[in-house]
């Protein structure tokens, strides 16, 4: 008989705790019991589970020795206060904040490039999932990679506002509607106007210009596939609701053209790759939205630098670019692990 597990699921009220219960119900994950995880300003609403509502849980009143596996959606600060309170009582967590990414004695895992690293989480019991950004990135860059070693990748994102949350998501379409009726479209959760807008500005500036998303990309990437290459981002928060871009211009240390790089990319788990066989055989955003692939398009020559490689990626950034990536190390946990 297939062992079931308890499940929980911090977070459950935002995009990606939502997502996260769609995907486990969606993928018939294994669960004996589910527990919806929110804050106490939460308490009472309810959320879908397959054909299933669940009532929101307290975070401070869920007992983590019933739990066996807990996803954190919920940002640093809830992880900083309560995973350690359930690795304590034996829980494996999945973390999606950027807390544990960096950490040396926490496995940071996408399915497709790094599964074997996995049987480290019993160090800490903590697995941490990589940004929103970075798993496409990485399922895109780490099989060519493999073939011939990067040197360096110059990468502009094209984020949408569902990676800052439901009030991303809110202050677009109020000031999208506001500007409609001559309403007020002063920000409160982005630095700027969003709504038929863009900037570069995604995080924290730090000292040296980068914000803290670029960091974070960059220093992801190097943990995910090696620090033989040095990336420089540019990040930029787009008026989409669903859906991450990435323009990567891509260095190789030896000859490599764009039909190679298609035939390796086709050969590669979780990536469809889109031919240039006319002008609209490109992949957009909305075209994504609840797609589990990574896409790959727009692959072309470099025509100013040898052995560098033009490449357009694009995917659900709530799905694989989180939520889809967390089940998918659940499952590898329970079949090879608890």
């Amino acid at each position: 008989m297939t062992k079931k597990y308890n499940i929980a699921v911090i977070g459950a009220t935002g995009n990606v705790g939502r997502e996260t219960l769609n995907i486990l119900a969606e993928r018939n994950f294994p669960i004996n019991k589910v527990y919806a995880i929110a804050s106490d300003s939460s308490l009472g609403r309810e959320v879908s589970f397959g054909e299933k509502i669940l009532q929101i849980n307290s975070l401070k009143s869920l007992h983590f020795d019933d739990i066996d596996i807990a996803f954190f959606c919920a940002g640093s600060e809830v992880s900083k206060e309560f995973i350690p309170k359930a690795t304590a009582s034996n829980c494996v967590v999945i973390d999606k904040s950027s807390l544990f990414r960096v950490d040396n004695q926490v496995p940071l895992i996408v399915p497709e490039v790094n599964l074997s690293t996995l049987k480290e989480f019993n160090t800490k019991n903590i697995i941490a999932n990589p940004n929103c950004i970075v798993i496409p990135l990485a399922v895109a860059l780490k099989p060519l990679d493999n073939e011939i070693k990067i040197k360096r990748v110059v990468i502009s994102t094209y984020q949408s506002v569902s990676g800052a949350g439901k009030a991303g998501m809110d202050e677009l379409y109020d000031q999208t509607k506001s500007k409609y009726v001559f309403g007020e479209n002063d920000p409160k959760k982005f630095p700027k106007q969003i709504a038929f807008n863009l900037f570069p500005h995604i995080g924290d500036l730090n000292k040296d210009g980068y914000t803290s998303e670029e960091a974070k990309i960059a220093s992801e990437l190097n943990k995910l596939i090696g620090n033989h290459f040095k990336a420089s981002v540019t990040s930029v928060r787009v008026p989409v609701f669903i859906g991450h871009s990435i323009s990567v211009n891509i260095e190789f240390n030896d000859k490599i053209d764009a039909k190679e790089v298609e035939e390796i990319l086709q050969d590669a788990d979780g990536i469809v790759t889109i031919s240039n066989n006319n002008y609209l055989t490109y992949i957009s955003p909305v075209e994504v939205v609840g797609e589990d692939a990574v896409y790959v398009s727009r692959i072309r020559n470099d025509v100013s630098r040898d052995n560098t490689i033009n490449l357009w990626i694009t995917c659900d950034n709530l799905r694989k670019g989180a939520a889809l990536n967390s089940v998918q190390i659940a499952e590898e946990l329970i079949n090879n692990y608890l």
